[in-house]
């Protein structure tokens, strides 16, 4: 997400780096390189106008013009008013209430209701801690309620059944208090959406609102149909108590216009951005951390928080502890690596997050996260004696490899080489170059 963006907001900030002192004349081109970049991430224009005036007062003022480094000066201006743009602080759900804490979700159809739900089931339990309970309202589509209650099983959640046919009110109410019964903390119910905006919509989620009173009314969007998903953000808002805002498929998006617009035209904030399919890939919204992705600056915080989630922390102290005792680094370990990798959302994911890694949309482009699947199978095509001593792998066994994998001996080569790379960075670390090792990398890629 926000690539293109990036990208663009990122020339400025070289071209702007270097300046010695700011005038109006610079400050004014920055400010349309600014301008244009958000228009082409699809941000609705009166966001931009009033954006680019706050940024404008705040550059022309004593703030920026008399600093020791304007350049940098600027930069922190704009930063700040993205952060603000999207709304300061991450602003997260309230379930401070007498349990079951109901959770309304809303949107149009193909928004990615059903599959979000399960997501936030998932993260409540998985980082607050909470009981869910999930239900589908839905009783115009059979296939969503089947599939929340697929969904409901993979993330561990209990599922309340409803059949075609029955009140939406009907099952809402009895699936609370069903939850309450059985002492459950959350009660998420997935709603009917349409193709559009329509008064009968409209009607049907208002008496289930009414009836269930619930502490969050969420709106779930696709932020893929950029100003479209304000709008209809716009219009939800004017009928519902909306409390929050979900954005879908925010992995798909390069632009970035609805993340910019949505919390300015509807006044609610932004909490969850979803950035994949996997049923984990489901993100607290932070402004300031989002910003700072933005014009290149990374997002350490949510890397490490992702770290403490996804990585398998057994398998990495293991790894250190035969590292440090110099039993080597062997192929299976590099499989473990890859797979940590992939579980942390690939490498695309994890560069979006490093400070000071700026790729253009092209190289970002060419860097496939399918890769790790393809190297993985390589690895997995070994007998295990060759995964643990890897120098006895001649041309004949390399053929035989390439042939199990269903890839070329060139692809055994590359992986062997990027083996030895990994490996000769792990004996550095292990002898407290780690300095020597981070200066080995400046500039390159491992794969």
């Amino acid at each position: 997400m926000f690539d293109s963006l990036s990208e663009r907001l990122g020339q400025t900030v070289r071209n702007l780096r270097g300046q010695g002192r700011l005038t109006e004349s610079n400050i004014k081109d920055a400010l349309r390189d600014v301008r244009m970049a958000l228009l082409e991430a699809d941000v609705a224009l009166p966001v931009v106008r009033e954006f680019i005036e706050e940024v404008k007062q705040r550059a022309v003022g004593q703030e920026v013009m008399r600093s020791l480094t304007p350049g940098q000066a600027f930069i922190k201006v704009v930063k700040e008013e993205l952060t603000a743009l999207m709304g300061e602080s991450c602003a997260e759900l309230d379930l401070n209430v007498p349990p079951p804490a109901v959770v309304l979700m809303a949107g149009l159809q193909g928004a990615g209701k059903t599959t979000t739900a399960a997501k936030l089931a998932r993260w409540l339990k998985s980082r607050a801690g909470k009981s869910v309970l999930l239900v589908s309202a839905d009783v115009y589509r059979p296939a969503a309620i089947q599939q929340l209650e697929t969904l409901a099983g993979e993330v561990e959640a209990a599922f309340y059944p409803s059949h075609s046919g029955e009140d939406p009110v009907a099952i809402a109410t009895g699936a609370v208090d069903h939850a309450r019964k059985k002492f459950l903390d959350v009660v998420i119910v997935d709603t009917a959406g349409r193709l559009h905006i329509d008064e009968e919509m409209m009607a049907e989620i208002r008496r289930l609102h009414q009836a269930l009173s619930p502490v969050e009314t969420l709106f779930v969007v696709d932020s893929m149909t950029g100003q479209d998903a304000a709008n209809t953000a716009r219009a939800f808002a004017e009928a519902l108590p909306l409390t929050g805002v979900i954005l879908t498929k925010a992995d798909g998006d390069a632009r970035g216009g609805a993340a910019l617009s949505v919390r300015r035209i509807t006044g609610r904030p932004i909490k969850f951005i979803g950035v994949g399919e996997k049923i984990d890939a489901l993100e607290a919204f932070h402004p300031d951390r989002i910003a700072s992705r933005i014009l290149g600056m990374g997002d350490i915080l949510s890397l490490i928080e992702e770290a403490e989630q996804k990585i398998d922390r057994q398998k990495a102290e293991k790894l250190v502890r035969k590292v440090q005792k110099g039993k080597g680094f062997d192929l299976e370990d590099f499989r473990d690596q890859l797979q940590q990798m992939r579980n942390m959302g690939g490498i695309q994911s994890l560069l979006s997050k490093l400070p000071g890694i700026s790729l253009p949309q092209e190289a970002l482009s060419q860097v496939d996260d399918r890769q790790f699947i393809r190297l993985e199978a390589i690895i997995n095509s070994m007998t295990p004696q060759e995964r643990r001593h890897p120098d006895i792998i001649k041309a004949s066994r390399k053929r035989r490899i390439a042939a199990g994998a269903g890839v070329q001996v060139q692809d055994v080569n590359r992986l062997l080489k990027q083996f030895a790379q990994m490996k000769k960075m792990m004996k550095s670390a292990s002898k407290g170059g780690m300095a020597r090792m981070m200066r080995s990398l400046k500039g390159q890629l491992p794969f």
